[in-house]
């Protein structure tokens, strides 16, 4: 049986950014994947759709179940790339990952998938059939800065993410010099907050100290809208 989470998610300024990341650092520690001198890293997604553009309408259309595709990458770094698959269910997600080779990367993005193998029963496996029998093709990419932080009780996530931009028409994962385009004002962070069965009551305290108002926000969605 599949294992949902909690997903909240806010569009907020980014002064109150700043004074939630301050409260956070004081319960919750910075998350692993963080490098960088401001503990930010770098996330860029490449997601699929089919030629009728399903994921996308199910998407605006609030359609209850769901699930789409993605490669992500982080930090520019093609040593680490995760293909994955999330899944949606109301207000709860759910994600299975695999991590894969650059050589396996390039062969999805570019459609050569007769030699991959998949003789395992694992999520390249369903990648591969709902790739054929959907004819699912690459989307668009997606990129943003996160900082991270994590609670071990029921496994909490908080996110801040800013910098949110769409790359429209090039699916070059690896090219850092990708043409995008700005989604969101430079003034704007998407804090999304991630929890298994019950939200902490020190954590709930402290988000509850700033207003904030929660909104339906799927940066694969909005990216696809940009023109």
């Amino acid at each position: 049986m599949r294992k949902y989470r909690n997903e909240i998610k806010f569009v907020i300024n980014k002064d109150t950014a700043e004074i939630l990341k301050n409260k956070l650092s004081y319960l919750m520690d910075i998350d692993a994947n963080s490098t960088s001198e401001d503990n930010s890293y770098f996330i860029r997604s490449l997601y699929f759709d089919d030629l009728y553009s399903n994921a996308y309408y199910e998407k605006m259309d609030g359609v209850e179940y769901r699930k789409k595709y993605r490669i992500r990458l982080y930090n520019c770094d093609t040593s680490f790339i995760r293909l994955e698959c999330k899944y949606k269910h109301e207000n709860k997600t759910s994600k299975d990952q695999i991590l894969i080779d650059k050589s396996i990367c390039d062969k999805i993005i570019n459609g050569n998938i007769e030699d991959l193998d998949i003789s395992k029963p694992n999520l390249l496996t369903k990648f591969v059939i709902d790739y054929r029998s959907r004819n699912l093709k690459p989307s668009i990419i997606v990129d943003y800065k996160r900082l991270a932080y994590t609670y071990p009780v029921s496994d909490v996530r908080v996110t801040f993410d800013s910098k949110i931009r769409s790359g429209r028409y090039n699916y070059n994962l690896y090219d850092e010099d990708l043409t995008t385009y700005k989604i969101i004002d430079d003034n704007e962070v998407v804090l999304e907050v991630k929890f298994n069965e019950i939200l902490p009551e020190q954590i709930a305290i402290v988000l509850s100290t700033v207003p904030m108002i929660r909104q339906a926000f799927s940066k694969f969605a909005i990216c696809r809208s940009i023109k």
